[in-house]
C-alpha cells in the first residue's frame, strides 16, 4: 500500500494551481477546471503522490484550514534537496515567507505563504 494522493484545503482552487505550478513549479496531474478541480504533483516524482488542491467550501474544511494559518501551523510539509536555494529562488520569484531557514537538529526548514490560505513547511533532512 502506498499514498496516492493527499489533498490541502485552499481558498480558491483556481489561483492556486496557478501558484503551485507557476511558482513552485509542481506539474499537472488532472485538470478540469470546469470542475473546480485541480490535482498537481512533484516534477521530480511524476508517478509519485498526487496533491489535490481542495476547495474550501466545506465548513469543516475551511475551518481546519483557518486555523491553522492563524495559528501559524504549516498544512503540509514539501522535502527539499537544498532549503536555502529553494528559499532563494522562491523568494526572487515574490513568496513571502513566515520564517527564514532554520538549522536544528531535525533538519533545516523554512516556512511560506501559498497565498491560497495555507503556510508550507519546506524540510531537508
Amino acid at each position: 500500500m502506498r499514498i496516492k494522493m493527499c489533498s490541502i484545503h485552499v481558498t480558491d482552487p483556481a489561483a492556486a494551481y496557478r501558484f503551485y505550478t507557476e511558482v513552485l513549479g509542481f506539474t499537472d496531474l488532472f485538470v478540469m477546471p470546469e470542475g473546480n478541480l485541480y490535482v498537481v504533483c512533484s516534477p521530480e516524482d511524476p508517478d509519485g503522490v498526487g496533491l489535490l488542491l481542495e476547495p474550501s467550501d466545506n465548513p469543516i474544511g475551511e475551518n481546519y484550514r483557518r486555523a491553522c494559518y492563524e495559528e501559524g501551523h504549516p498544512a503540509i510539509v514539501f522535502g527539499a534537496k537544498d532549503v536555502a536555494a529553494e528559499y532563494e529562488r522562491l523568494t526572487r520569484a515574490g513568496v513571502r515567507f513566515t520564517q527564514n531557514v532554520v538549522e536544528d537538529p531535525g533538519g533545516t526548514t523554512a516556512v511560506f505563504d501559498d497565498t491560497c490560505g495555507n503556510l508550507i513547511q519546506l524540510h531537508q533532512d
